[in-house]
């Protein structure tokens, strides 16, 4: 049975987690930006665990979902330490972490910190370094300086709510970035990308593929898949994906 609670990192923001007790590495769901644990992807793979009897842990960042904080404190570092903490907490041993857009990025960064620990990274849409590559660099001269004089900027987003995107997002995640050199990963890797995806250009996945210093590297292009990667077939190739990690033939999400 999957147990429920609440974590303080240590400042007084409790973060709330969901883990499933099960055999072998734990599969830590990282969520996107703005996303949180109660995702498709996220309840699938809860269910994929909980099918096979594996342990699976899931969670949100500070300002996301069920866990407490404002959104606009947050920062990459910040969500990366909030992930730590939980992973420290509940999953002490070895890890498959599974990243979903911002979450694949936290991921990384996460397998660096981790090393040995952790023994496979699915990327879904994963998307190291947007906040210069797809934010920042993707403003006009104008945004930029509102964002500069007055510390955030509201975009229009496709998935709900304006979003809030502020200075600290950008400039501390300027001590982050990952594409610009070899990354220091060597455990198995996999890749989903779809290439009809608005947010992440499927590039990325490539050029993830190329910087990894790990030669088990998958990248896997879905030619019709969108950011999300939520949809039925989507899963299915997800649960097939982590059960050829975990030894298995194949498997459902």
């Amino acid at each position: 049975m999957e147990q429920t609670g609440w974590l303080d990192r240590g400042d007084g923001t409790r973060l709330a987690w969901a883990h499933l007790a099960g055999t072998g590495p734990t599969l830590v769901f990282l969520p996107g930006f703005k996303s949180d644990m109660a995702g498709s992807k996220a309840l699938a793979l809860r269910n994929f665990a909980q099918a096979r009897g594996a342990a699976m842990l899931r969670f949100d960042y500070s300002g996301h979902g069920a866990s407490e904080g404002a959104f606009t404190d947050g920062s990459i570092g910040r969500w990366t330490d909030d992930a730590l903490c939980v992973i420290e907490a509940q999953a002490p041993g070895p890890l498959i972490l599974v990243g979903s857009s911002m979450g694949g990025w936290i991921g990384l960064l996460l397998a660096l910190r981790l090393a040995a620990r952790v023994v496979a990274y699915v990327g879904i849409a994963a998307a190291p370094d947007f906040t210069e590559d797809l934010m920042w660099q993707s403003m006009a001269p104008a945004e930029k300086q509102v964002l500069l004089q007055h510390g955030q900027i509201s975009v229009p987003s496709e998935y709900g709510e304006p979003l809030v995107i502020t200075r600290h997002l950008i400039e501390e995640g300027r001590g982050h970035l990952l594409l610009g050199a070899a990354i220091p990963i060597d455990c198995p890797v996999r890749l989903l990308q779809g290439q009809m995806d608005p947010d992440v250009p499927w590039e990325t996945a490539l050029k993830l593929a190329r910087r990894l210093d790990s030669a088990d590297v998958q990248t896997i292009l879905i030619k019709d898949g969108d950011h999300r990667l939520s949809r039925p077939a989507d899963l299915a190739l997800l649960g097939r994906t982590i059960a050829s990690l975990l030894g298995e033939d194949g498997g459902e999400a």
